[in-house]
This record gives structure tokens, C-alpha cells and sequence, in this order.
């Protein structure tokens, strides 16, 4: 036994040390959080700060990390990022939304429809046919130092990847060629390819994958700013875009400017929110889109009297119809039939024989007159959209009507299944004198009523 503690320095030493880390236990005991305090600094901080999407799904497990790391010190609340794109323009309103992008290095300026309902973005593109000069509006990639193509290696140039209306596939030239497919009967088909937009010299986006369409009816192209993985505004990381719809102009050639704003936008001060309704791209239903802007729609108005529409009928049942969209693409608003003939019921009360008989507009919109439209519009009186947390979207009596040609006025307003969807829209001709913003950080959607033709 004597060996034990025949070296007695060492052995103060050790009794010293084994004094002070019990003290040191004792004192961080006493300090030490409960497990709930403690479960809410490491987990639920991060989880609560940060808004779930593609953009920062990177990010959230850094965050928890570096918590563990600073001794679960509370640090500040991280606010959602601002946009890097502090970009205004303006576009031309007549039936879409046309907006002029510069795209390319350097710079070529195309004509692109503003389309928050789909998801592909392209461009016109230079087809060199000699015996059909390409519209003045067409992209020539061979000016563009920035542009190059999507090979058929790809992971995009799969049959089975879903972002498309009809599969991509290799063409002749072992290039990745893709068809896109939209409800009003639209086709563009082209090659998919890589191109940045430069919005000044300090502001550009990285090489976007855009279709390069060939083969299309449209003289404009398309910008999609859904919620999916390919959209514009997933693609450049825009946190937030706001636009203001002018009052269409009835005069021929003439075509209202709206304002449109990538990032912050001035006037935000006076929006009102409401939050999204989110469903995850796995919840596969027939008739949902997951990706569309969907908005808890309540009820509406017209005139002083509310029309007894169930709240269900605005929110999608388990097969995804009555789901409500707001799309800056579609020009009429369009309801499922539960709603559509209550608000029919009431337009023929208030109008009775003025309303055309027979008379279908575009084969969707049936509730048209012959009469002057100023007058028939203080008849029906406005048209309120109800939403949560007492948002509403007001569509002033004067702008009820759409001049559809030789002297005809339709209610801006369509059946969904006449169009072949299951869906309500809020379309753009009831989002005149309105600014819309998307506050994709905080998945909400602003509005505030406003003179678009004069809107900053």
C-alpha cells in the first residue's frame, strides 16, 4: 500500500483538481436550463425563424449548429433575406401582362408575358428559315456570349421528370428538346438552354434554364413565377415581386403601363397580407397545383348582399378541385360551378332580359349584354372577394365589364369547367388599379388598391 502515495505533491496536485471540478458541476448545475428551455433554444429557434423553402432548406441545419456551438447562446432572430434585385419596369397591359427583359450578354431585349401561373420560362429565339424572317422580338443566341445549351445527359432531359406538360426529349442534334403545353391551348416547344438576365451592370442573374422556343403561336415569350423549382423567381432567388394592373383602355393600339418591381417595393407599407396555402409537390391529387399561388378565399359580395357560397367551395376537396389561384396570366377570373351560378343568379335578378341570350363569350363567359356598360355596371354594383384576416379585393362597378368587340360587355368572370380545370382563378382583369405583391420569404400575398396608370 505505501507505493500509493509516496509522491505527495502529485497527489495535492490531484485533490486540487478534483476540489475544483466539483465545484465547477455544482456551479453549472445551478445555471443549467430546464430540458424544455434548453429542447426551445436548439430546436425550436431555427425552426421558428426560418421559413421553410427550397431556398433555405441549406441553411436551417448550419443555424441549429452554430447554436449548439455559442453554448445555446439566444442569439437574435435572423430575418427572411432580402432579395438581391432591387429592379423596376414597367409593362404594356391589353389582355396579359408584357413586360421587356433584357436577357443575354450583351443584353437583348425580349418580350416576355408576366405569368404567375406557370412555371417554364422562355424566350422567342432566332430560327434562321430563309424564307421566314424571325419576328423583330427573337433572340439570337449567337450574340450572346452568356448563352449554351442543355445536352441530352441532362437530368432534366428525363421522360419522366414532372415540371413539364409533355415529356422532354433528345432531338436530332443531341440537344434536349421540350414541349410545353398550356390550358388555353397554347403550345411552345424549342430546346432547353442556359441564359442569364442582366438588369444593369451591377445586377444579373446567374444562367437561368429557359426554353428556347422555335415552333410557337405566341409573339411574346413567357416568364413564370410559380412556386416551382424551374420558375423565374426560384431559379434567381427573388425573395419578393410586386406588379400594378392599369385600367384597360377600350381605344384600339393604345395599351395601359403598369409597374413591376423585383424586391422591395415602396408602397408596401399600405399592403394587406394574407398567408398562402402551401401543399407539398408529393401530395399528388388530379386536379391540384401545388405550385400555383393559392389564396384562402371566403366568400363573395356583390352589391350590399353576400351570395351563399360555402367556404368549401374556394378550398380544395380531396381530389384537389375548388382550389383558389390568383394568376397574373389569365385575363378572366373563372369559378367552379357552385360558385359560378350563384354569382349568375344574382347578375340575371339585377339584369334580367338585358343579358344576351345564347351568347357565349370566348366558349366561357355567358353573362354578356348589348347595353351601355357604365349604366349596367351601377346596376350590378361592385364585386367584393373575401378572404382571411378581412382582406378583401374590391372590383369597382366600372370595371365589372369587359369590351369583348361590336359593342358587346361581359362580366369578367368564366366557368372553370368550360375551360377544362377544376379550379377557381383570379385572373387579371380583377386586378386592375391593384397592387399584388409576393412575399415569397414569408409565403404571403399583399394587396392595396392603387392608380396603376400612376403608380411609382
Amino acid at each position: 500500500m505505501a507505493p500509493l502515495f509516496t509522491n505527495l505533491p502529485f497527489l495535492s496536485f490531484l485533490l486540487l483538481f478534483l476540489f475544483f471540478l466539483a465545484s465547477f458541476c455544482s456551479l453549472s448545475a445551478q445555471g443549467k436550463p430546464t430540458q424544455n428551455q434548453n429542447t426551445s433554444i436548439s430546436f425550436s429557434f431555427p425552426l421558428t425563424s426560418l421559413r421553410f423553402s427550397r431556398n433555405n432548406v441549406q441553411t436551417l441545419y448550419p443555424s441549429f449548429v452554430s447554436e449548439t456551438r455559442q453554448n445555446s447562446r439566444l442569439q437574435p432572430r435572423p430575418r427572411p433575406r432580402p432579395s438581391p434585385y432591387n429592379f423596376k419596369t414597367t409593362f404594356k397591359y391589353s389582355m396579359a401582362l408584357i413586360v421587356a427583359l433584357p436577357i443575354g450578354t450583351p443584353p437583348q431585349t425580349q418580350q416576355m408575358v408576366l405569368d404567375t401561373g406557370s412555371q417554364l420560362s422562355w424566350i422567342q429565339c432566332h430560327k434562321k428559315v430563309a424564307q421566314k424572317p424571325p419576328p423583330p422580338v427573337s433572340f439570337d443566341p449567337s450574340l450572346s456570349s452568356s448563352f449554351s445549351v442543355l445536352p441530352c445527359n441532362h437530368p432534366l432531359c428525363k421522360p419522366r421528370v414532372p415540371d413539364f406538360t409533355l415529356p422532354t426529349s433528345c432531338d436530332q442534334n443531341r440537344l434536349c428538346h421540350y414541349s410545353y403545353f398550356y390550358a388555353d391551348g397554347t403550345l411552345a416547344e424549342g430546346n432547353l438552354v442556359r441564359e442569364k438576365f442582366t438588369f444593369s451592370r451591377s445586377q444579373s442573374t446567374p444562367p437561368l434554364i429557359l426554353g428556347c422556343a422555335t415552333d410557337t403561336s405566341e409573339d411574346n415569350g413567357i416568364l413564370g413565377m410559380n412556386l416551382g423549382r424551374l420558375s423565374f423567381t426560384s431559379q434567381a432567388k427573388v425573395s419578393k415581386f410586386s406588379y400594378c394592373v392599369p385600367t384597360r383602355l377600350t381605344q384600339p393600339g393604345v395599351s395601359p403601363t403598369g409597374s413591376f418591381y423585383l424586391g422591395e417595393n415602396p408602397n408596401s407599407h399600405g399592403f394587406q397580407y394574407i398567408n398562402l396555402l402551401i401543399f407539398p409537390e408529393s401530395r399528388t391529387m388530379p386536379n391540384m397545383d401545388p405550385l400555383a399561388y393559392t389564396l384562402p378565399m371566403q366568400g363573395i359580395r356583390i352589391g350590399a348582399k353576400k351570395l351563399p357560397i360555402p367556404t368549401s367551395v374556394f378550398r380544395p376537396d380531396a381530389g384537389g378541385s375548388g382550389q383558389t389561384m390568383i394568376d397574373s396570366g389569365s385575363e378572366f377570373t373563372y369559378l367552379v360551378d357552385e360558385a359560378y351560378n350563384k354569382v349568375r343568379e344574382e347578375v340575371m335578378r339585377l339584369l334580367g332580359p338585358r343579358l344576351k341570350k345564347g351568347y357565349v363569350y370566348g366558349g366561357v363567359a355567358d353573362m354578356c349584354i348589348d347595353g351601355n356598360p357604365i349604366e349596367i355596371g351601377r346596376l350590378i354594383g361592385d364585386m367584393v372577394l373575401e378572404f382571411e384576416k378581412g382582406v378583401e379585393i374590391t372590383v369597382d362597378k366600372e370595371r365589372m365589364l369587359a369590351d369583348v368587340g361590336d359593342g358587346v360587355h361581359c362580366l369578367g368572370i368564366g366557368r372553370s369547367n368550360l375551360l377544362g380545370i377544376a379550379s377557381n382563378i383570379i385572373g387579371n382583369f380583377h386586378q386592375q388599379n391593384l397592387w399584388v405583391e409576393f412575399d415569397l420569404a414569408n409565403k404571403r400575398v399583399g394587396f392595396a388598391k392603387a392608380d396603376c396608370s400612376r403608380a411609382v
